[in-house]
């Protein structure tokens, strides 16, 4: 009896994962197969109350073969090279367990199953990826009940999604590029904890929710193989706004982090504009969010908000807390019957002077699909809330 009740046992982990935005952008690999960058990169994580992917990661001797996953309820493949390779390292590390303590029960042997659920558009410039393959290699590695920590998990979610090893960690977050052959040295690294600087805010004005004519894999291989400006980028733009944007959160010096952070989206942007042929991932709205920090910036006399883009048209502007009315304000003023002020959050937030007039206005009312509100949050969180249930089965 106990046998048979052996054989049919469900095995199940959930895990959460943030999304994060990079300040310093990840852009080229160097190794393609061990997803191995360029260039350093650093990102804000973003709070999971506003935007996170959850995951349940179950296995059992009475699964059957090949290991599954579902997305959104959606079936996705996992027979992609990135996906193997996580789940071959994670076998791996399991396994080595099991080898060490032959009481174990030999979860490395038994299929997975696994489900996942977004609460923000999936491949539109939001970090899906980051955030997906982050709750998946954390949700098995809880499952197997792995002794490694965030940092050496990263290495294995870096395999999935480069950018997911940031998603490993909590605050402000830096990913080295690393000069070892076998990418041992290129994993997260933690810049400063959430609360050395609590009072960042982001607003994410989102664009679009489709997804994007060139995928950030292609895109960047493209102009690794053919932008005479990505050599200068990688080996001196980079790592000289690594160490100033660093320095700028160490002392919580808003107006320099503020400036680089500006500076570097556009350095990005431009690459990709080099690349033969070009990628475009702003659009006409993506240029009126700018054209509006930059009037809110000019009014307050100094640098409160600074946008970002990644891969993506969507518009991503950090502000501090104490600036909220003028910044978040700022948009609300002509964004206001847009979705995503009716939290908490948006409620709080006072319509400031209108600062943005005309073409800039009607682009921002007409591309803007919905706003999100959010701040600085934490790394990947162990959850109850299982997306599998105990029979085994999807829950929809």
């Amino acid at each position: 009896m106990a046998s048979d009740m052996n054989e049919k046992k469900i095995y199940r982990a959930s895990t959460t994962a943030p999304v994060n935005i990079a300040v310093i952008k990840y852009w080229g690999k160097r190794d393609t197969r061990l997803n191995l960058p360029t260039n350093s990169s650093l990102s804000v994580t973003l709070s999971q109350s506003d935007l996170r992917t959850h995951t349940t990661a179950s296995c059992s001797p009475s699964y059957t073969l090949p290991d599954t996953l579902v997305l959104n309820a959606r079936p996705q493949p996992l027979s992609d090279a990135r996906s193997q390779a996580c789940l071959s390292s994670l076998r791996d590390l399991r396994s080595a367990l099991e080898s060490s303590n032959p009481s174990l029960p030999p979860l490395s042997t038994y299929p997975l199953r696994l489900s996942s659920s977004n609460n923000f558009p999936t491949a539109a410039g939001l970090a899906s990826s980051a955030a997906g393959f982050a709750a998946l290699v954390r949700s098995i590695a809880d499952l197997y009940q792995l002794p490694q920590s965030p940092t050496e998990l990263s290495l294995v979610a870096r395999q999935g999604s480069g950018s997911a090893c940031r998603s490993f960690l909590g605050g402000y977050v830096a990913w080295d590029h690393g000069v070892l052959p076998d990418g041992t040295d290129s994993k997260a690294r933690l810049v400063a904890p959430r609360n050395h600087w609590p009072d960042m805010r982001a607003l994410i004005l989102v664009v679009s929710a489709e997804k994007k004519d060139v995928s950030s894999t292609a895109g960047m291989q493209t102009t690794v193989n053919t932008s005479p400006m990505f050599q200068t980028r990688a080996t001196q733009v980079v790592p000289k706004a690594m160490r100033d944007v660093e320095t700028a959160i160490q002392n919580k010096d808003f107006e320099r982090f503020a400036k680089i952070t500006m500076r570097e989206s556009n350095s990005f942007h431009a690459t990709c504009l080099d690349t033969d042929p070009p990628i475009f991932y702003l659009n006409d709205v993506s240029r009126a969010a700018i054209k509006g920090v930059e009037a809110m910036n000019e009014k307050a006399g100094k640098v409160v908000a600074a946008y970002t883009f990644d891969a993506g048209p969507n518009c991503v502007v950090y502000y501090l807390e104490e600036n909220r009315d003028t910044v978040a304000g700022g948009f609300k003023t002509v964004l206001g019957e847009k979705d995503g002020w009716t939290g908490e959050q948006g409620k709080a937030v006072k319509g400031a002077e209108r600062l943005l007039q005309g073409k800039i206005v009607n682009t921002l009312r007409e591309g803007v699909s919905r706003v999100i509100l959010t701040s600085v949050g934490e790394g990947p969180i162990s959850v109850e809330d299982h997306l599998i249930d105990e029979k085994g089965e999807i829950m929809v």
